[in-house]
């Protein structure tokens, strides 16, 4: 059997020919991503005992969830979050009022094919839209790649899901994905790579797919793949 995109994407990023279904490697991701959360990441982050993260060029946080503060203890947070980012030199840093993270990492170029982008938001699986390996992981994850650069993953099992015809008038993108999630339940995919495909989702807008991958997540989805139109 031909391996599969996701299968494809995390054995180049292991150094190996071919990586199957259930196994374990350790990669570095390109891009890791924390919201507002980063506040208690910095803290585990702190435990480690390291000094400094590991690239702060490829560390991105974007001030999202709770913009503008709307008590004291989220803007102490965000506090901490800007002293935090200017002793790390972290490049990519978006404060408040620049967008929702999963726009913001799609308008400002970070998703890209073939790149592996982790995040510490559940719906960090909205990259696949653009071909790339996107999931997300937890908070203590985050510190640690913070802290080493490299993460364990198990390679997911995969399930294709191919989409002909044309959406009627008035039916769009999220329709589609919330008649999935209704077919397959809300962990029918758990930890499995919904790998999408055929005419409807080829004849869809990159905001279309986006919505797809991105509810990928409510189907438990590890990360969701749509090929990249070249």
């Amino acid at each position: 059997m031909s391996p599969t995109a996701t299968q494809k994407i995390l054995a180049r990023a292991a150094g190996k020919n071919v990586v199957e279904s259930g196994e374990i490697v350790t990669v570095e991701p390109r891009w890791v991503m924390s919201h507002d959360n980063s506040a208690a990441i910095i803290g585990k982050f702190r435990s480690i005992g390291v000094k400094k993260v590991w690239d702060p060029r490829r560390v991105v946080i974007i001030l999202d969830h709770v913009v503008p503060a709307s008590q004291a203890s989220y803007a102490n947070n965000h506090m901490k979050i800007r002293s935090f980012v200017k002793e790390q030199g972290i490049e990519h840093f978006y404060d408040v009022n620049t967008g929702i993270c999963h726009q913001v990492m799609a308008e400002r170029g970070y998703d890209l094919p073939g790149e592996i982008i982790l995040g510490a938001d559940s719906h960090t699986t909205t990259p696949g839209a653009f071909g790339a390996f996107s999931a997300g992981i937890g908070r203590s994850e985050v510190a640690a790649i913070w802290a080493t650069g490299r993460i364990w993953l198990k390679v997911p099992e995969a399930d294709s899901m191919v989409i002909d015809g044309r959406l009627e008038k008035g039916v769009y993108a999220k329709d589609l994905a919330l008649h999935i999630i209704g077919k397959v339940g809300a962990d029918g995919e758990s930890y499995r790579s919904v790998e999408f495909s055929g005419e409807t989702i080829s004849n869809m807008s990159i905001s279309s797919r986006m919505v797809l991958t991105n509810m990928a997540a409510e189907m438990g989805a590890k990360n969701a793949y749509i090929p990249p139109d070249s």
